[in-house]
C-alpha cells in the first residue's frame, strides 16, 4: 500500500485561479487511475494533492512548497498517469515522456513505488536511474522508450553523455525535494538536464523550502509557475512528541541503548551527522543485543536496499542512518526518532523527526544534546518557534554559558554552523605525537620531524632536508647527506655496500 495519501493537519495558502477539489472525485483523475486511489483506501486529498492536482492537468507550471509527509508525490503522480492513460503513444526508442528528479536512491525508488501502485490498471513503463549499480540493465530499459523515468542527476547524466536517453521529447519534468538536491551539489547538473529538455514543457519544483537557489530556478526555467505553499517546513506535525536530554558525549551511548531497549519501540531511526558516526553507532547496539543496521552514502546499493527491506519487514528494529535518510523513508510503524547528534541545519531536524507519526499516527522524537550541540538546538527551536521539553540527563540546559532565551523572539535569525572539524585528519604525517598513528595532522608532522632530525643537523641543510611529507626520508636525501656526516657519525656509516644512502626510519619511527 502506498503512504503518500495521508490525512494532514495545517494551513494552506495559494496563489490560484482554479477550484480546489475536495474529494478525489472531482480531481479529474482517469478512471483507472481513481480506481487504484480508492482501493488503496483514501477519498480525500491532502491539502498539497487539491493545490497541485488541477494545475498540473491544466498543463501549468508549478511551484510547490511543502514539507515531507504531506502528500507531495502523490500530487504530482496522479495527474502525471491520468495524462498517460488519456493518451497511451508508444515513446520512440531512448526517449522518456516524463522525467522526474530525486535527490537520492531512497527517494527515487519510493517514487518508482507509487507510480507502480496508483498505475496499476494502465502499465506504464518506468525505469529507475541512479548510481551504485551496474549501468547494463538501466540502459537496456532506456533503449525501449519509457513513460516515465525516475533519476538521480548524476547518473541521468551519465546515460545522457552516452546517448543512452534523449530528452528532447519529454514534455514534463519534475524536481522532488528540489532543496535537498541543491543542498547536495546537483544544481549545475539540474541546470544542464533542463537546457536539455525542449522549451515548451511543463516544469513542476517541489520543495520543503525556499532558498534562493530555488527562486533562481523558478525564474530561468519556468514560464508564469503557479506557486503553492502548505505547511513550511518549520512546522513538525502535532502528533510527534518532542523531548531533549542534556547529556555529556561520554554518556549518549548508554542513554541510546537504554532509549532503545524500552518496550515501547516498534521501530526506531537514529540519525548521526557522519556516515563513520552511523556505523560505530550500529556497531555498538548490535554489541548490546539490538538489532540494527546503518544506512549512509559509502553503503552499497545493494546494502541499502537490504537494510530497509529488513526495517519494513521488522527483522531489523533499529535503523542508524545520515541524513540521507531523512526525506528518503516513508515507512509506517516507526514510533521512534532519536536524534543522536543534533543536525547543524535547522531544517534537518524537522525532516527527521517526520520519519514518525506518519498517516495519522502518533511518534516520539528524542535528541541527545551535549555542551558542544547548544548552538544547533538554540537554532532548531528559533525555526520551529518554541522550546523543546527537556528530559532526564546530565545537566541543565538551560545553565552554563548559554543564556536562556525565547526562541519565538528572534525567528528569523537562523545559522548554518559548520559541522565539528575536531577529529578530522588533516595530513598524511608519519611519527611524533600526531592524532593518529601513520595519519597525524600538521601538529604531528611537525613534532615528527623534530624527533626524526636528532640533536644536530648537517652544516647548511634545511630543517626537513632529505624528507618527505610527514618527516619521512625520500630519495632527495643526497643533498643533505652530502654536507657532511651528523655529529658523532663516522664517514660513510649512513651507506650501504653499493655505496648508496641508506633510508634509514625516523627516530621516532624507530622507538
Amino acid at each position: 500500500m502506498s503512504k503518500f495519501l495521508i490525512p494532514f493537519q495545517g494551513p494552506c495558502s495559494a496563489h490560484l485561479g482554479r477550484t480546489r477539489v475536495k474529494n478525489f472525485d472531482e480531481a479529474g483523475l482517469a478512471e483507472p487511475i481513481l480506481r487504484a486511489v480508492k482501493e488503496e483506501g483514501y477519498e480525500a486529498p491532502t491539502p498539497i494533492q487539491r493545490e497541485v492536482i488541477p494545475h498540473m492537468k491544466a498543463g501549468d507550471d508549478v511551484l510547490g512548497i511543502a514539507q515531507t509527509g504531506t502528500g507531495k508525490t502523490a500530487a504530482f503522480v496522479l495527474p502525471l498517469l491520468t495524462r498517460l492513460a488519456e493518451d497511451r503513444k508508444k515513446p520512440a526508442p531512448h526517449t522518456c515522456r516524463a522525467l522526474i528528479l530525486a535527490p537520492t536512491r531512497e527517494l527515487a525508488s519510493q517514487i518508482a513505488d507509487s507510480v507502480r501502485t496508483y498505475g496499476k490498471f494502465i502499465g506504464p513503463s518506468v525505469a529507475v536511474i541512479f548510481g551504485g549499480v551496474k549501468p547494463g540493465p538501466q540502459l537496456r530499459a532506456l533503449s525501449k522508450g519509457l513513460d516515465i523515468v525516475i533519476a538521480t542527476p548524476g547518473r541521468l547524466e551519465d546515460h545522457m553523455s552516452t546517448g543512452g536517453i534523449k530528452l528532447d521529447a519529454t514534455t514534463t519534468v519534475v524536481l522532488d525535494e528540489a532543496d535537498q538536491m541543491l543542498d547536495l551539489g546537483f544544481a549545475p547538473a539540474i541546470r544542464r538536464i533542463l537546457g536539455k529538455l525542449p522549451q515548451k514543457r511543463q516544469t513542476v519544483l517541489l520543495s520543503a523550502t525556499m532558498p534562493t537557489q530555488i527562486r533562481r530556478l523558478a525564474k530561468e526555467f519556468q514560464t508564469d509557475p503557479r506557486e503553492i505553499s502548505v505547511a513550511p517546513v518549520s512546522r513538525p506535525i502535532e502528533k510527534i512528541e518532542q523531548s531533549v536530554r542534556f547529556l555529556n558525549s561520554s554518556s549518549k551511548r548508554a542513554v541510546l541503548q537504554e532509549i532503545l531497549s524500552e518496550n515501547d519501540i516498534e521501530r526506531a531511526i537514529v540519525f548521526t551527522r557522519t556516515k563513520r558516526g552511523a556505523d560505530r553507532v550500529s556497531g555498538h547496539l548490535d554489541k548490546a543485543g539490538l538489532s540494527s543496521a546503518a544506512i549512509h552514502g559509502n553503503k552499497s546499493q545493494r546494502q541499502r536496499e537490504k537494510s530497509l527491506a529488513g526495517f519494513k519487514t521488522g527483522s531489523i528494529k533499529i535503523l542508524v542512518a545520515t541524513d540521507i535518510a531523512a526525506r528518503g523513508i516513508d515507512i509506517d510503524g516507526v514510533s521512534h526518532v532519536v536524534n543522536y547528534e543534533l543536525p547543524n541545519v535547522p531544517e534537518a531536524y524537522v525532516h527527521r523527526i517526520g520519519r514518525t507519526a506518519r498517516a495519522g499516527k502518533s511518534g516520539t522524537a528524542i535528541s541527545l544534546c551535549d555542551a558542544t550541540e547548544q548552538p544547533y538546538l538554540r537554532d532548531i527551536e528559533r525555526l520551529i518557534g518554541r522550546k523543546i521539553p527537556s528530559g532526564d540527563g546530565d545537566w541543565d540546559g538551560a545553565s552554563g554559558d548559554v543564556p536562556a532565551f525565547d526562541p519565538t523572539a528572534e525567528p528569523a535569525r537562523l545559522k548554518r554552523h559548520k559541522r565539528p572539524q575536531g577529529n578530522r585528519r588533516r595530513g598524511g604525517g608519519g611519527g611524533g605525537n600526531g592524532r593518529s598513528a601513520g595519519g597525524a595532522g600538521r601538529s604531528g608532522s611537525a613534532q615528527g620531524n623534530k624527533a626524526g632530525e636528532g640533536a644536530t643537523r648537517p652544516a647548511g641543510a634545511k630543517p626537513n632536508a632529505g624528507r618527505g611529507r610527514g618527516g619521512k626520508p625520500n630519495g632527495n636525501a643526497h643533498s643533505a647527506q652530502k654536507n657532511g656526516p651528523r655529529t658523532g657519525q663516522k664517514a660513510g656509516q649512513n651507506r650501504s655496500q653499493n655505496g648508496r644512502p641508506r633510508r634509514t626510519k625516523p627516530a621516532a619511527a624507530q622507538h
